[in-house]
């Protein structure tokens, strides 16, 4: 990803109405945009605890009007969808109308580095990448097969998170392995690529091509967290390797671990890897380290001096300002730091945290600009400028949609 590409687009005179899906492991968020002269939300929602004994629906209007909220029980990711389409159609807005979907996919492997249209090859090789994010691509895979079955007209189109860090240094992808592993693909993908892309469009946008072009770090704090590396446009590092696991704590994956710890589980505690998988992703980050919640908000509220959920919030903003100071050293220094993601974005506390004692880095808050959460945070005399961006992948999606259904 070069500097020329974070530029936004221009639409034609005529209409383009794209929906895009974003899976999770027990979620489902979606949102239906209108390109035309402007980028127009329609309307974006929400299928939650999909699987579980409660979950719920929720529809807003592209104004932020609750269109629609229920407690509803959803099976499943194909139910969730099925949903979604029944609503679309009692509301006016019938898949016949859409030009396209646009779908999140987290993991692209080494086959698949750009926004792609879904055919029955790809598909199967989609299948193939499974192992790579068992807890993602099986909902994401079962999606598209739906949508295909029930709504074969739909053009869907594919975006990868990983795509961003395509062309990452080979030095920054490869593990310390035995070759024949590397060229197996067990390298370093990094995730969170659609957040990246759009922050850095917005920075392009809101600060100019030289601000864009410099020595940034980018924090992504939310549920799922990364940081990453970019100069000069191009994804340098990322805290992210082979699986959305790694990397920074987070509400309940680990993140970095010893090797060992996997191998002594394995060894000594006769845990399967299964298990294994669902404490790593489950069970850990910040709900296995406060033994509370998963949820920073909450963790905040309840924090007090020695306490565990203190010291989850502790953790995670330890390793959130270590491996800033790993990604700088990559970059050979820093100009912008920006923090996005549902924490990023709205914990003024988990900011002061992470650049509190950095002034050797030149990074120094405006105490109330932080609690403000305002566009730039940092004081008059940081040389570092740090901003808070608001991601929005779904919109992201939308524009690689609009792109690839353009040139083809």
């Amino acid at each position: 990803m070069r500097l020329n590409k974070y530029k936004r687009l221009n639409y034609g005179g005529y209409s383009i109405d794209i929906l895009t899906v974003n899976c999770g492991s027990s979620s489902l968020k979606f949102a239906l945009y209108s390109m035309d002269s402007t980028e127009s939300l329609s309307i974006s929602g929400s299928f939650e605890k999909i699987g579980l004994s409660i979950g719920s629906f929720h529809v807003k209007s592209g104004a932020g009007n609750i269109l629609d909220e229920i407690d509803l029980r959803i099976l499943d990711h194909e139910s969730a969808i099925e949903k979604l389409f029944q609503w679309l159609e009692a509301n006016h807005y019938p898949a016949e109308k859409l030009d396209a979907v646009g779908h999140r996919f987290v993991h692209g492997g080494v086959r698949f580095t750009k926004p792609t249209i879904v055919t029955p090859e790809v598909l199967q090789n989609l299948k193939d990448l499974i192992p790579l994010a068992p807890d993602h691509l099986p909902q994401e895979i079962c999606t598209i097969e739906i949508i295909r079955k029930n709504h074969p007209g739909i053009k869907q189109i594919l975006c990868f998170d990983t795509a961003f860090h395509t062309d990452m240094p080979s030095v920054a992808r490869t593990f310390p392995l035995p070759r024949h592993l590397t060229e197996q693909g067990i390298i370093r993908y990094g995730f969170h690529g659609l957040s990246y892309e759009f922050v850095m469009e917005e920075l392009n946008a809101i600060a100019g091509s030289t601000v864009a072009g410099g020595r940034i770090v980018i924090a992504h704090l939310g549920s799922g967290a990364s940081m990453a590396a970019v100069k000069n446009g191009r994804s340098l590092d990322t805290t992210m390797g082979l699986t959305p696991t790694g990397g920074l704590m987070m509400s309940t994956r680990s993140g970095d671990l010893d090797p060992g710890v996997i191998l002594y589980l394995l060894r000594e505690n006769k845990i399967q890897s299964a298990a294994i998988s669902d404490i790593l992703n489950k069970k850990a980050g910040l709900l296995g380290v406060s033994d509370i919640s998963s949820d920073m908000e909450e963790l905040l509220s309840k924090q007090r001096d020695g306490n565990k959920a203190a010291e989850a919030v502790e953790l995670f903003c330890y390793q959130a300002k270590k491996f800033l100071g790993a990604l700088t050293a990559v970059l050979g220094g820093l100009d912008t730091l920006v923090f996005t993601g549902g924490i990023g974005e709205n914990a003024p506390a988990i900011r002061e945290l992470i650049c509190g004692e950095m002034e050797f880095m030149n990074i120094n808050l405006d105490g109330r600009l932080n609690l403000e959460s305002a566009p730039v945070i940092s004081s008059e005399n940081s040389s570092v400028t740090v901003r808070v961006i608001k991601t929005n992948e779904e919109l992201m999606i939308a524009r690689h949609a609009y792109n690839l259904i353009n040139k083809n």
